[in-house]
């Protein structure tokens, strides 16, 4: 059976009226989000992932349907939900102490305010530069910041809108890392868009592929069956890795509006091992 739903995403679509007539870039994205998972958006460029996060934030209003979460309806922005952009878009007159302060000061249900703007930092690894100012860090230490000012909100929801996109690839690894360890502690409920397969695949519980647009929706959705904790080194050296890997870049290759629309009968799932039942 599975787990209720926590977010249920309601045949959303997103329109926008331009000089030369209405351009769809999202039709009916159906999606239901179990509490405490971790579902990743993968698609090609353009293809609307980052419309559909940008609703789930309220920065954005849908042409059509919704978007609940914990059975309240989103129709604006909110602390229940924590947002990590591509660059950490901090505020370069206060100090990293302070950029995390600013969120911890926004959320009033904390119960004896023991968790400190020292303690979401050294949570990432940056214990003893709250001081510091923004252009004092690199950018990888910049978005350590912006990971620890979401988790300080304590939100229901995370939202990352492919959060080390931007980073070379020593540091995207190691905040990978981090990222599955500070979810590991605290089991939020996150969706996160990315167009790196090696990403989701070591990051979610489900990966979730949108069709390229325009009118862009869910083409199919694979189960990540890695168990948790997870190692980098260790799910490589699976052979289902790549056997789900492969079949992921398959999809995007396909990716286009021919791509079967997603049904209870084609949610993906990595091949058996040779000698193994599928079940």
């Amino acid at each position: 059976m599975l787990p209720p739903a926590f977010v249920e995403i309601a045949q959303l679509g997103k329109t926008y009226l331009t000089p030369a007539g209405p351009a769809e870039i999202v039709r009916d994205f159906t999606l239901d989000v179990a509490q405490g998972e971790f579902v990743c958006l993968l698609g090609h460029s353009g293809c609307g992932k980052s419309t559909v996060l940008s609703i789930l934030m309220g920065l954005n209003t849908p042409s059509t349907g919704g978007v609940t979460i914990g059975g309240r309806e989103v129709n604006g922005p909110g602390t229940d939900r924590g947002v990590v952009f591509q660059s950490a878009t901090l505020l370069p007159w206060l100090s990293v102490r302070d950029n995390v302060r600013l969120a911890l000061d926004q959320v009033t249900r904390r119960s004896a305010g023991t968790e400190t703007a020292e303690t979401y930092l050294e949570r990432v690894g940056l214990a003893g530069l709250g001081e510091r100012f923004p252009r004092e860090l690199s950018a990888g230490m910049q978005q350590r910041v912006g990971i620890a000012r979401a988790f300080s909100l304590e939100p229901r929801l995370l939202l990352l809108d492919e959060p080390f996109s931007l980073l070379d690839a020593l540091t995207r690894m190691e905040l990978q890392d981090e990222l599955m360890r500070l979810w590991e502690a605290t089991r939020r409920t996150v969706i996160m868009v990315t167009h790196d397969v090696d990403e989701a695949l070591l990051l979610a519980d489900r990966i979730v592929m949108m069709t390229n647009g325009p009118a862009a929706t869910i083409g199919k959705i694979f189960d990540v069956p890695f168990a948790r904790p997870r190692d980098r080194d260790d799910i490589v050296g699976r052979p289902d890795y790549f056997w789900l890997r492969d079949a992921i870049l398959t999809v995007l290759e396909m990716g286009g509006p021919d791509m079967a629309p997603h049904t209870p009968q084609a949610l993906g799932s990595a091949p058996a091992e040779p000698g193994r039942s599928s079940t």
